[in-house]
């Protein structure tokens, strides 16, 4: 009897220590298990018409941004977004924004107040992002021509690291750690 009531105690205090253990460590701060692997496939609603297909854009760099229009620092990186974009899209670079956890016509409003035309699509169940793992808003993945997540990054991103991490896609280079942004993610 005593050897279960031991085995018990040591069971749950190892368990209580492992959940004790998580609740230090911070969510956004686990890396990605997605860099250098195939990105997860998604076919989505676009908020003009149609639909995305990722699948559909293979052969060129994909510029993946989760975004939400209630999201001050989605709100502080969109017109580098549209910048970067307008200086990208003739040369085999794609983004496509994903619209989470908003109102579809709150969304558009976002659109139209930013002059965003960079195509946009809405993940009203938030699968998409599961898959990818998002935790807060922004979150940006670049895909290259192969498929492949090359680059995460955590909250808002600036104009140097955009263009540094598309130019780094573009040759295929996967980058060594995922990057955070001045202005963290909001969740």
């Amino acid at each position: 009897m005593w050897r279960r009531v031991v085995l018990f105690v040591l069971v749950a205090v190892s368990l209580l220590s492992l959940l004790g253990y998580g609740f230090t460590r911070d969510a956004k701060e686990i890396p990605s298990p997605l860099i250098a692997r195939p990105a997860p496939p998604f076919a989505l609603p676009r908020l003009d018409a149609g639909t995305i297909a990722l699948e559909s854009l293979r052969g060129k760099v994909v510029f993946l941004n989760f975004w939400a229009s209630w999201c001050a620092p989605c709100r502080a990186e969109a017109p580098a977004l549209e910048a970067a974009w307008l200086r990208y899209r003739d040369r085999d670079v794609v983004f496509v924004g994903v619209d989470i956890q908003d109102k579809e016509e709150d969304a558009r409003a976002f659109l139209r107040d930013f002059r965003i035309t960079y195509p946009n699509v809405r993940d009203v169940s938030g699968k998409v992002a599961i898959d990818y793992g998002v935790w807060g808003i922004p979150e940006t993945f670049i895909i290259d021509r192969d498929g492949r997540i090359t680059y995460k990054h955590v909250g808002a991103l600036g104009r140097a690291t955009i263009t540094a991490k598309i130019e780094e896609a573009l040759r295929g280079v996967v980058s060594a750690s995922e990057g955070r942004g001045e202005y963290g993610a909001t969740r």
